[in-house]
């Protein structure tokens, strides 16, 4: 009797899919982003998601905004408690921003869209190559930022005829983080993005940058300083947050980096409120 035993081998191919396979955690979110697709590859995505995440972050903040002087409980978060933004402040703000979008930002993503197609890999990035690249496009964002900055401050033409819009609300409040001229909106925007393609960042990262980009800016400029805010979670007063970031409005002379604190440590260019504790 001829018995013969099949020794399954197991298949190269699939190991070495296995082997480059990106995080386990990611890859299910990368999974259903690649299957919209068709979706993110249209000309009219970019700018429908920019503006679609920068509201989302914002109505929080608006809430809080109309629900302050019904509730006294919220007064102690605010980092202006006797300014309150107006209705057409509010409204103003908007309008500025739809503006912006509609007439800047969408003819430059049309552009951008042509110049550099969407290439979606189907394997997501490792997990600690994704959180180390945010961490590595968020410093350097800080850096080109605060360069920026300074020099539209130190240099009054500049400041005069580019970056003066953005200083119009002296108390920062959520829709005034796009309140800004055309060459700041665009300069800036431009820095975010570029940070990702030169580091050789994954899509799922670049992806994920611009949203973190979007939720911090948003942030500095809420007027409240809450619990969960950036600047309270992260030890030894690296970061700035939104108390750090309303000085700059108020005083116009310090805090010129965005997100954290090392440059204008460096500059002697950091001041904090007198109330504020020193880290």
């Amino acid at each position: 009797m001829n018995c013969s035993v099949q020794v399954e081998l197991p298949n190269l191919s699939t190991w070495r899919e296995k082997e480059d396979s990106g995080s386990i955690l990611l890859q299910p979110i990368w999974d259903f982003v690649t299957s919209k697709e068709h979706v993110i590859r249209s000309p009219f995505y970019p700018v429908i998601f920019s503006f679609s995440v920068y509201m989302f972050f914002c109505l929080p903040y608006l809430a809080l905004d109309a629900l302050c002087h019904k509730i006294p409980a919220l007064k102690k978060y605010q980092v202006q408690p006797k300014s309150r933004p107006t209705l057409a402040m509010v409204l103003h703000c908007l309008a500025h921003t739809v503006y912006s979008h509609l007439v800047f930002i969408f003819p430059l993503s049309v552009a951008y869209w042509y110049w550099r197609p969407v290439d979606l890999p189907l394997v997501a990035p490792k997990l600690h190559r994704f959180i180390l690249d945010i961490v590595a496009c968020l410093l350097l964002f800080d850096f080109q930022y605060f360069a920026w900055h300074l020099l539209h401050h130190k240099i009054p033409w500049l400041y005069k005829n580019f970056h003066k819009m953005h200083h119009k609300y002296t108390s920062t409040f959520v829709l005034a983080t796009q309140y800004s001229s055309a060459w700041e909106m665009l300069s800036l925007g431009f820095f975010a993005n570029v940070s990702p393609i030169l580091l050789g960042c994954h899509p799922m990262t670049e992806m994920a940058v611009f949203i973190v980009h979007i939720y911090l800016s948003v942030e500095d400029h809420c007027g409240y300083d809450l619990p969960w805010s950036m600047h309270n979670l992260v030890p030894f007063g690296l970061c700035g947050g939104p108390n750090h970031h309303d000085l700059h409005h108020e005083k116009f002379v310090s805090n010129y980096a965005p997100y954290f604190t090392h440059w204008d440590k460096l500059f002697n260019t950091i001041a904090q409120k007198k109330d504020q504790k020193k880290p």
